[in-house]
């Protein structure tokens, strides 16, 4: 049964209770190591008024002993994340587990914490010193997101044509699965020409992509207002997309409970929840769902099976 190590998330959210909750079904799948420390781990159960599974095996970590405060941005709350995390991430680097689940932090904390990373992914960056893929989504649909945080008006520089075949040679790299349709960045994927020319890129990327995996893992440029429709779905359930809402609206819209957030490229594996850290129901005993964080486990279990074909 493969090992996994739990980052717990922020205190203050509802990680905590998804892990406690969601317990027992992620145990029959692996063997879980939860990252935090047993008193907070007494304190946040206590607060939730449950009881600590006996069979709940934690590793302590560098966090110190500080008070829930349940909805609260707080600095000790992102530092005692952080650690969890970095306690997590070590434990897979040292080959003592499999992968490393995340449950949500909270990026304001981290920041009044003095953390110098935004969020997660790029602290695992840093961590592997290797570039990341952020793909989303669940088994009915992965969106791989090409570019991701940066404004609008600034994607179409990004669109280049060396850069995303060697962008779609790392993802197949980290998935081995083939048929992976990819968008197109203008309406009806540029017409020709006529409503853009970053379609020309896209399919030189296509192919090259294809020519030096010597097969055609990878099909398109798609016109985007169609390439989530059900029959496109039935043809295929990855897609690259060029830009953040372009793969996240219809992931969203279609499968929002369901989705999980998946790391490709690093020298580790890295799944999470898709979802925050819910200040606003935390601790009030509002039966948040696992359906992603159960998702999320699912998904590093087989990644790590997978593990001989993953990009290291």
């Amino acid at each position: 049964m493969k090992k996994i190590a739990i980052s717990i998330g922020d205190l203050n959210g509802i990680g905590l209770e998804i892990a406690l909750k969601a317990h027992q079904e992620v145990k029959a799948l692996c063997d879980p190591i939860y990252c935090i420390n047993e008193t907070m781990l007494q304190w946040g159960a206590a607060l939730l008024g449950v009881s600590v599974p006996l069979d709940f095996k934690t590793i302590e970590c560098a966090e110190e002993f500080f008070e829930i405060t349940p909805g609260i941005v707080s600095e000790k709350a992102g530092k005692a994340s952080f650690d969890s995390f970095v306690t997590a991430v070590a434990l897979t680097k040292s080959n003592n587990v499999d992968a490393v689940v995340t449950l949500p932090i909270n990026k304001e904390a981290w920041s009044k914490a003095g953390i110098i990373y935004k969020g997660h992914t790029d602290a695992l960056e840093d961590m592997t010193d290797k570039k990341a893929i952020m793909m989303l989504g669940c088994d009915k649909l992965f969106t791989i997101l090409f570019t991701h945080h940066i404004p609008f008006k600034n994607i179409s520089e990004h669109v280049k044509s060396k850069t995303l075949t060697k962008f779609l040679i790392k993802t197949y790299e980290s998935l081995a699965v083939e048929n992976i349709g990819v968008l197109g960045l203008n309406p009806h994927a540029g017409d020709g020409g006529v409503l853009g020319d970053e379609e020309i890129k896209i399919t030189k990327a296509i192919n090259r992509a294809n020519d030096e995996l010597g097969k055609n893992v990878f099909f398109g440029p798609l016109v985007p207002d169609t390439a989530f429709t059900q029959k496109s779905l039935e043809r295929c359930r990855h897609f690259v997309c060029m830009y953040h809402d372009q793969g996240l609206i219809p992931l969203k819209a279609l499968y929002f409970e369901e989705s999980i957030n998946v790391t490709l490229g690093l020298s580790l594996i890295r799944t999470s929840v898709d979802h925050g850290t819910a200040f606003d129901i935390a601790y009030k005993n509002k039966n948040p769902s696992v359906k992603s964080y159960a998702n999320a486990v699912k998904e590093a279990i087989k990644l790590s099976e997978n593990r001989s074909v993953l990009d290291f």
